[in-house]
């Protein structure tokens, strides 16, 4: 007995350093190419990207028949789940539920995620949100009640909040900031900023934090430009590149003007590592009530926009 009450406190202490357990995550939707890159920064310690933690288990396929960027990859990025990753592909997302730990609802249409939520939800696990949210302003309040409901933690984001460029801009725009990125739409998404720009508007928000009251928005075949007022002062604007451009951002500091680089490079290891952190404690690492804002923005854009860009408030979201 005396020896054993040693040896507890020592293997307690054992206990503390041996690694987590992998996390098994289900994926549910397999017609983006995130579902390529994730199992591959997940699966490849070899890679200098490779995040450790987790292993994707089982996917769901999805797919949306008239979207073609849906319809043309879902059965080709399944079948590579399958036979590179080995993946489990299930007929519902119900299957997934005892199969993993967590979701990450990966549909590439933004019209279906407030379906497959439902289902989601049910799993009472938590769940990654991959770009947009939703596809209109409508669903994304219900996402978000319907999360609240069943007590499940969710976020969304863009990868592009966790590049170096964006952190090192972060905090610094006192007078206001500008951001830049491509702009397609699509047109069978309401919130046709969703579809794309919400990735630079994802940057601005990260930059200027949340506090935006209204919106305007002007259009031209070049490009958009979005304009955010906060309530302490400060302007936000966002210029979308059409149909392709790089992405980018400068601030306007109370003393100097500072701009990322022209090269900004990317990597969805740092946003993965923030996915699996908040799979282990469930506290959102974006404020949902911050990505409510962004869809919010994007709704007073639309407004703005249907009204030659006259200035619209931002809707309630609460």
């Amino acid at each position: 007995m005396k020896l054993l009450s040693r040896l507890l406190p020592m293997l307690g202490v054992a206990a503390l350093l041996l690694p987590a357990q992998d996390l098994k995550l289900g994926i549910i939707g397999t017609d983006t190419s995130h579902v390529s890159a994730f199992p591959a920064i997940f699966h490849d310690a070899s890679r200098a990207d490779h995040v450790p933690g987790a292993r994707i288990v089982a996917a769901f396929k999805g797919g949306s028949p008239d979207l073609p960027s849906s319809a043309d990859r879902v059965d080709k990025f399944a079948e590579e789940l399958k036979t590179k990753h080995n993946v489990r592909i299930v007929d519902r997302i119900a299957d997934l539920c005892p199969l993993v730990d967590a979701l990450l609802l990966e549909s590439v249409d933004g019209r279906t995620h407030l379906a497959q939520f439902r289902e989601a939800v049910r799993c009472g696990k938590p769940v990654f949100i991959d770009k947009p949210l939703a596809a209109s302003w409508k669903d994304a309040q219900e996402i978000a009640r319907i999360a609240g409901e069943a007590k499940v933690p969710w976020f969304s984001t863009s990868s592009l909040r966790y590049q170096q460029w964006v952190i090192d801009l972060t905090g610094k725009a006192e007078r206001g900031a500008i951001t830049w990125g491509p702009g397609p739409t699509e047109k069978t998404h309401e919130l046709d900023l969703g579809w794309y720009a919400i990735h630079p508007i994802e940057v601005l928000f990260t930059i200027m934090g949340p506090g935006c009251e209204k919106v305007s928005r002007v259009s031209s075949s070049s490009g958009e430009v979005i304009t955010g007022f906060w309530k302490d002062g400060r302007i936000g604007s966002v210029r979308t590149l059409i149909p392709y451009g790089d992405y980018g951002a400068a601030v306007f500091g109370a003393k100097s003007t500072l701009q990322s680089p022209q090269k900004t490079g990317s990597s969805y290891g740092p946003m993965l590592t923030a996915m699996l952190r908040f799979f282990r404690d469930k506290q959102p690492p974006v404020p949902n009530d911050v990505t409510m804002e962004i869809f919010a923005f994007m709704e007073a854009a639309n407004h703005s926009r249907a009204k030659n860009g006259a200035l619209v408030n931002l809707p309630s979201w609460k």
